[in-house]
């Protein structure tokens, strides 16, 4: 750089692999632990951010239409890398400590809000924090069935000049041109499915509905979306607490607005407040709580939109994404709605599906983890 030389591609890339490896954080067990630099970005933004949104309502409107942007831009940056990123994650955790945090500083010492106000919104977080961690866990991936791959029965007919005597005791298999034929077909087409299925990466025959998500690099069951805001596949393992999440969060999220809205604005409707509040940014803390719940709202409402929908459809984001793109699905409201009609069983007959198909994966065996 002194030299006003131009900088090798790779020398950004080293920088920051060397900066990563030198920022730990002193622990008691292991020694100091390596922090995640995509950790750093979410704590100093989001405060930053809000504090700029609270001094006027005119940079409130800026703020919360760049926010969007700056991590729709992130997320292609990362995603067109194929990196995992804990970016996402820690914004989403940093934001609702960040909420709750608001919450207790702001609102409870005004004197509206009692014990058991204060008992609901923490036990919401509590909840939404472990559905969380649940979802966390293994979101369903294949695994190698060594039953398929260790074939121990062999199929063969003896040579027409050959005496049966000389096949070391192994029993023969005679079929005749009709059933050879037969055979022939089913073997033809049973193959044809398995080479469209089968996964060059993880090695393995993908069952219907499962995807190979290249983030994670594993082949995951009913594969729904690799989720950023979880650094997580979405799948048929952890599908339903991926939505008890949601409708975790959604809930808390609502009784905590209306409680700081009826704190903040207390002359106004919940609903009229959420949007426009007179006189909130003469105090620059209640301005700021003002914010942060709308942008934490319209965002919740958004996902488990698309949550409700696509279950109700029996159908996953990668399917209808797939639909969409290869025009073979019914679509309305811009493609918010989207039905290709191939597993659906009717509403009632869909979620009952959702809501049991958890319980329909096999345990993990101990050959299957090492």
């Amino acid at each position: 750089f002194f030299k006003r030389e131009p900088q090798k591609p790779e020398s950004l890339s080293q920088i920051a692999t060397v900066v990563s490896d030198r920022i730990r954080v002193p622990w008691l067990w292991g020694g100091a632990q390596k922090l995640d630099l995509s950790i750093v970005p979410p704590l100093i933004l989001l405060p930053a951010l809000l504090h700029l949104a609270a001094l006027h309502f005119l940079l409130g409107i800026v703020v919360l239409m760049a926010l969007p942007g700056l991590v729709l831009w992130y997320y292609y940056f990362t995603h067109r890398k194929k990196g995992r990123t804990l970016f996402f994650l820690s914004l989403a955790l940093f934001s609702l400590a960040y909420m709750y945090y608001l919450f207790i500083w702001e609102v409870l010492p005004r004197g509206d809000v009692g014990r058991v106000e204060l008992v609901a919104v923490t036990s919401g977080v509590i909840l939404t924090l472990l559905a969380l961690l649940h979802t966390k866990r293994d979101p369903g991936v294949v695994r190698l069935d060594n039953d398929d791959v260790h074939s121990t029965v062999t199929y063969y007919a003896p040579l027409p000049d050959r005496d049966s005597s000389f096949n070391a005791g192994r029993q023969e298999v005679s079929q005749t041109a009709a059933s050879r034929a037969g055979s022939t077909e089913q073997e033809g087409a049973e193959l044809e499915s398995s080479r469209r299925n089968w996964c060059s990466v993880c090695r393995v025959v993908r069952p219907p509905r499962a995807g190979h998500c290249r983030i994670c690099g594993v082949c995951v069951l009913r594969l729904d979306h690799h989720c950023v805001w979880i650094n997580n596949c979405v799948g048929q393992a952890n599908h339903r607490s991926f939505l008890l999440t949601l409708v975790f969060f959604l809930f808390t999220s609502l009784y905590g607005i209306s409680l700081a809205l009826q704190s903040v604005c207390p002359r106004q409707n919940v609903l009229t407040a959420l949007l426009y509040c007179p006189g909130v940014y003469n105090q620059y803390r209640r301005s700021k709580l003002h914010r942060h719940v709308f942008g934490r709202f319209t965002q919740t409402c958004l996902s488990i939109s698309v949550q409700l929908i696509n279950i109700s459809h029996n159908v996953t984001e990668r399917e209808a994404r797939a639909a969409l793109r290869e025009k073979t699905a019914r679509s309305a409201y811009w493609g918010l709605v989207v039905d290709t009609g191939v597993y659906t069983q009717g509403l009632r007959g869909n979620w009952s599906e959702f809501i049991s198909m958890g319980d329909k994966l096999k345990p993990a065996s101990p050959a299957d983890l090492v």
